[in-house]
């Protein structure tokens, strides 16, 4: 009764304020909406395809053409049901991600009923009960639900609404063992906002490890399986463009080229809008590098007996350094950490990123409106807050990377900090 009481609540507050007055600057605020995600610019885009114009042809349309004739679809028969079909994505996202966190809970307490044997006596005592384990799923649910910003990126209307159902289903798929719905969500997510390329390594081990049987044929059969249904998906647009990849360019092209320079949440907008037009495409490629290669080999080099924890990670980084971010793709993230809960006793800077969060998400529209609108502030200043936002999302990041390290060096070698007698040194690497 309380879940569904949960559900209800999430899903009138969504529905009420996308009908409510505040709607129209919702959707246009840039902690929102960006030029990927916009509203505005995917009625845009519809209103070129529905005159055979095609919308790939300006600079105003970025989405992916599936999206496109799914949204054309919807508001040529059932325009009406729009508010409807936003807040139900939303609430299905929060639903996939309760039964991905159900079944994590039951992965991490096999693991560590296995690993019994290498926990020291001194610290049986920190092994989770199943009272602990049992409230994963509803804090997880909890987070997400009612978030202000899933509520606020929900009620924007913004496609990242789409995108955020999209990995939660490839993450549900992942731990439940079923390769290809893993396989098919995540290739559409990356059709989307091929960021979310990156977590095809984690889910491969995910369902090497949930799937019994030789890993590296695992491996291998997910990768071709993703690859198999990215390139259907590639085609497949190109059919509802009557034949034409022209879209590529201003999908994928304009999410690794970044020409609008619009200020967002991310750090790219002001970097590039300083920069000297001869040295672009070098920050370029090291700024994308950053954001889609550069972490993922040490990542998992690390934490390959934690994908779970790994897709987490990788999910907040590209949230990170992507181009154009916006607070659907934190709000995301952030409802996965109370999977970590029992790591959180040994985070020593989640106070601080805590107060973070709420200083710079206060002061961002703040700053927003000086700037704008009483001309009393310039582009220093919010980018500063972005840039303190940015900040504190690695600080909580890196953070519970180490705390899983403290926790997992405490469980074999108790909280002595020791190792054969001698004085030990935890080291993130």
């Amino acid at each position: 009764m309380g879940l569904v009481l949960k559900y209800v609540v999430a899903a009138l507050v969504r529905y009420w304020l996308i009908h409510s007055d505040y709607w129209q600057t919702l959707s246009n605020r840039v902690e929102i909406a960006t030029p990927l995600n916009s509203w505005k610019r995917l009625i845009e885009g519809i209103y070129l395809f529905e005159h055979n114009i095609d919308p790939y042809d300006g600079d105003s349309f970025h989405e992916s053409p599936l999206l496109l004739i799914s949204f054309y679809s919807l508001l040529k028969y059932a325009p009406y049901l729009l508010p409807g079909v936003f807040t139900l994505i939303d609430i299905l996202t929060a639903y996939f991600l309760y039964k991905t966190a159900k079944i994590f809970v039951r992965i991490l307490k096999s693991n560590q009923e296995k690993n019994i044997e290498v926990i020291s006596d001194e610290s049986k005592a920190m092994m989770l009960t199943n009272l602990q384990l049992e409230e994963v799923p509803e804090y997880v649910l909890s987070v997400y639900l009612f978030n202000p910003y899933s509520v606020l990126n929900c009620v924007g209307m913004t496609t990242t609404v789409v995108q955020n159902l999209l990995l939660a289903v490839s993450l549900w798929g992942s731990v439940a063992g079923h390769r290809l719905v893993a396989c098919i969500f995540i290739a559409l997510a990356t059709h989307q906002a091929l960021y979310p390329i990156t977590l095809i390594v984690p889910i491969s081990i995910l369902l090497a490890d949930v799937n019994k049987g030789c890993k590296k044929c695992s491996y291998i059969r997910t990768l071709l399986v993703f690859i198999l249904c990215w390139g259907f998906l590639i085609l497949t647009s190109a059919y509802i463009m009557n034949g034409s990849y022209s879209y590529i360019y201003n999908t994928y092209g304009f999410i690794l080229n970044v020409p609008d320079l619009k200020p967002n949440i991310g750090l790219f907008w002001y970097f590039f809008t300083e920069m000297f037009e001869h040295f672009r495409l070098l920050f370029v490629c090291a700024f994308q590098i950053n954001a889609l290669i550069l972490y993922v080999v040490p990542l998992t080099l690390r934490f390959k007996n934690e994908p779970v924890l790994l897709a987490t990670v990788l999910i907040a980084l590209s949230t990170i350094f992507r181009s154009y971010p916006c607070v659907g793709d934190v709000g995301f993230y952030l409802a996965l950490l109370p999977m970590w809960k029992h790591l959180f006793t040994f985070m020593q800077q989640k106070f601080i990123a805590g107060c973070a969060f709420i200083i710079t998400s206060v002061l961002g529209p703040t700053v927003w409106h000086l700037w704008i609108y009483s001309g009393s502030a310039n582009a220093n200043f919010f980018f500063g807050v972005t840039l303190s936002f940015a900040t504190a999302q690695i600080f909580l990041i890196t953070d519970l990377m180490f705390a899983y390290l403290k926790r997992e060096f405490t469980l074999k070698h108790g909280s002595s900090r020791q190792v054969d007698g001698k004085p030990a040194k935890l080291v993130l690497r």
